[in-house]
């Protein structure tokens, strides 16, 4: 018997039970589309990360103090340690290889004010070099310079959210004076709006000033909580996160990395964590997900077995008139394989709909890999040959003669 006739035989006999048939599918339609929509909803989280990260900097790299030594086995903050200091940022300015762009960083929380209104956020002392580290741009206005900082001229840029809720009315800010706590700084520039990150930080709520204004005269302190750099290239980030170290561990003069009293962490290390977490997130939710396809696989067993007994006297005639064992098992298979196919198509287009579904009614980032498609076909029509294998055998072993007489 040629393909094209078991092809037949198989959809005439799968048309003459259409809802059992679409019930046996639905467990495959939904396994494919919860495969698909799961690693759509992973990969969408993936690529949001990585464009957040990006745009936070992807070859940055952030230098914090560090207290080896324990007092009392309390660790102290970060702004409370005094081992960087200004000449630890002119050196990697100046010395460090691979480095692009360096700027130092203290800051402090206070409340901002304009006549009636306030804001509660804080003030960032940086240097120009810093809007390129975190890949900042200025909409209006124009940066503080390195006249400013030498200065310690108490000027500032601001972001989007410092805009809106200090000139609710649409003013201009710049020009305008606002305080810091008690501290007037003037607005000379406003940022380009970047929204809110993955982690769900405002990054419009910043303000920018000098580095020297804020050492001085807010903090009045002579080191540094924190210095900003940025590496040639991605690629170049651990090369210069080993110059940044052989610096800093000569200015301080510790030779044994156990007691460095700073930390280096790049924006590489921070991407690979999280995206490391959201594949394996994906990859838990596509696991939760294939069990629909298993149980879909148990639900195409069960039906060829019934289809088995209930066609045993069909099956024995087949055979009586010259239909060999592999013409049935081929058969019963096809049945199985279209049923399976079948379901798995009718599960992708779901699989479209629900992923779409989810990013418009419930705003998360989604991306439909094609590979996340080849494996739903894949696994769906390897379902279909795996759960109706054993039956399709069963009913290709029936004697014809028992077969004939079964009631």
């Amino acid at each position: 018997m040629n393909l094209s006739n078991l092809f037949r035989i198989a959809l005439r006999a799968i048309s003459k039970n259409k809802m059992r048939a679409f019930l046996t599918m639905l467990g495959i339609i939904i396994g494919v589309a919860s495969v698909i929509a799961m690693l759509a909803i992973g990969q969408g989280s993936k690529r949001s990360i990585e464009s957040q990260i990006s745009e936070m900097g992807s070859n940055m790299i952030m230098i914090m103090p560090y207290d080896a030594e324990r007092a009392g086995g309390v660790r102290m903050g970060a702004s409370n340690i005094q081992t960087l200091k200004n000449s630890d940022y002119e050196d990697i300015k100046n010395n460090a290889q691979y480095v692009k762009a360096v700027s130092p960083n203290v800051s402090s929380s206070g409340q901002f004010i304009y006549q009636n209104n306030n804001y509660p956020s804080s003030i960032s002392g940086v240097t120009p070099s810093y809007l390129e580290i975190r890949q900042l741009k200025i909409k209006s206005g124009y940066m503080f310079t390195d006249i400013d900082i030498e200065e310690n001229n108490k000027v500032c840029v601001i972001g989007k959210t410092i805009a809106d809720n200090l000139f609710p009315g649409g003013e201009d800010p710049i020009g305008k004076i606002i305080r810091f706590n008690s501290i007037p700084f003037e607005i000379i520039g406003i940022l380009e709006s970047k929204g809110y990150n993955t982690m769900g930080m405002d990054q419009d709520a910043v303000v920018l000033a000098p580095y020297t204004a804020v050492q001085k005269r807010i903090l009045a302190i002579n080191y540094l909580q924190g210095i900003f750099c940025s590496a040639e290239t991605e690629d170049l980030t651990p090369k210069a996160v080993e110059s940044i170290t052989v610096i800093l561990a000569g200015n301080h003069r510790i030779s044994n990395p156990d007691k460095y009293d700073f930390e280096i962490r790049s924006q590489e290390e921070l991407s690979s964590m999280l995206t490391s977490t959201s594949d394996l997130m994906t990859i838990l939710l596509a696991c939760v997900a294939g069990i629909s396809l298993v149980v879909g696989g148990i639900g195409i067993m069960n039906i060829m077995y019934v289809s088995v007994t209930e066609r045993t006297k069909e099956i024995g005639l087949r055979m009586s008139v010259g239909a060999r064992g592999g013409d049935i098992l081929s058969q019963f298979l096809i049945e199985a394989i279209l049923i399976s196919i079948t379901g798995g198509i009718i599960g992708v287009l779901l699989g479209f709909v629900a992923s779409y579904g989810v990013k418009v009614f419930a705003g998360w980032p989604i991306f439909i890999e094609s590979w996340s498609v080849v494996i739903a076909f894949f696994v769906c029509s390897a379902i279909g040959v795996f759960f109706g294998w054993y039956p399709a055998k069963k009913a290709a072993r029936l004697d014809p003669i028992e077969a004939i007489r079964y009631e």
